[in-house]
């Protein structure tokens, strides 16, 4: 089995090789492949020196499966020409996400939607896959109505040049801000802008939670609104997420129905201060679940705090177990 990983030297593709690494992802070749500027790089990996390809040469040498973190033009690109060749993409960019013909794919909730046609896979937005894996189990059960959520997610997210920016925010030297990630400092900051700003006056990443959300628990009839913030956090997205359900629930079956969840760890003891914090979660690959209440504001309310390495399993590992699934079937 080839195995490339398109985008292998940004923060995610790194991220991707430590994971097929701790997945024992069973491969006979390695192609890692990046933009111009990386291409004669060298990386090691399980004791051995790869050069970095272009995606071009990537192509050429077949690969059977492609985790692509290279953004979303390269993707749209370069992903139906793996897709020709029999590759399937398991894409992290949001190209192909809202596509009708390409699954939106969170493994523990809609990996039957992954068939040998479905050639390209993408990967949802960090802090949806997160979100979605707490709500799954909890909307079969109970059936959501509605969603407030706000997030508080660490600049990881917005990829190494974020990193640059708040490590010499950190340092003290001066900045352009013209020339930054962030138009306004990060380091002791929350900037609550997350992506470009769209007509609606709501961001991208913000509708991002709202459409993709509805496509992975298929109902589109859900009411969702999301705040979307970028906080000094280095790794680590929380969120605080408000549900209105259409039936009312029992909050210790709540507890046990998140317990039960794979890929969900339920941190719920405020008695001794234990609850989800991002620092906790860094280089983990489960989603942590804390602050369980009811919400008696409104009628069958409930209140959430999750938490993720944004970089694992709101990218990274989610990817690396779409591919096992796909090996695990044979497809």
């Amino acid at each position: 089995m080839k195995l490339a990983i398109v985008g292998a030297t940004g923060l995610v593709g790194t991220e991707m090789l430590r994971v097929v690494e701790e997945f024992k992802i069973p491969y006979t070749e390695l192609i890692l492949a990046a933009s111009s500027k990386s291409v004669g790089k060298k990386i090691e990996f399980k004791g051995e020196q790869h050069v970095v390809v272009s995606i071009s040469e990537a192509v050429e040498r077949s690969p059977d499966i492609a985790l692509f973190s290279a953004g979303g033009a390269p993707s749209k690109e370069w992903a139906p020409r793996f897709a020709e060749i029999d590759c399937f993409v398991i894409d992290n960019s949001s190209a192909w996400r809202m596509d009708p013909n390409v699954p939106l794919v969170v493994p523990e909730i809609n990996a039957s939607t992954i068939n040998e046609e479905t050639k390209i896979i993408a990967n949802p937005n960090c802090s949806t896959i997160q979100m979605v894996l707490a709500l799954a189990p909890l909307h079969k059960k109970y059936r959501i109505d509605r969603l407030v959520i706000s997030t508080y997610q660490s600049f990881t997210g917005t990829g190494a040049n974020a990193v640059n920016q708040y490590e010499t925010e950190k340092s003290g030297a001066h900045l352009d801000y013209s020339q930054t990630p962030y138009a306004h400092p990060i380091f002791e900051n929350c900037i609550p802008h997350c992506d470009v700003f769209l007509e609606n006056d709501y961001t991208k990443e913000e509708m991002k939670m709202v459409h993709e959300t509805r496509k992975i628990l298929g109902d589109d009839s859900l009411r969702i609104t999301a705040t979307a913030v970028r906080v000094p956090v280095n790794g680590g997205h929380s969120e605080s997420i408000n549900i209105e359900f259409k039936s009312d629930f029992d909050i210790n079956e709540v507890k046990q129905i998140l317990n039960e969840m794979e890929g969900v760890t339920v941190q719920d003891d405020i008695k001794n201060n234990v609850y989800p914090m991002p620092l906790n979660a860094r280089h983990k690959n489960d989603v942590f679940v804390g602050r369980i209440r009811r919400d008696d504001s409104i009628k069958n309310g409930l209140n959430l705090w999750v938490v993720s390495d944004n970089l694992r399993k709101g990218a990274a590992t989610n990817a690396v177990q779409i591919a096992q699934y796909l090996l695990n079937k044979g497809i």
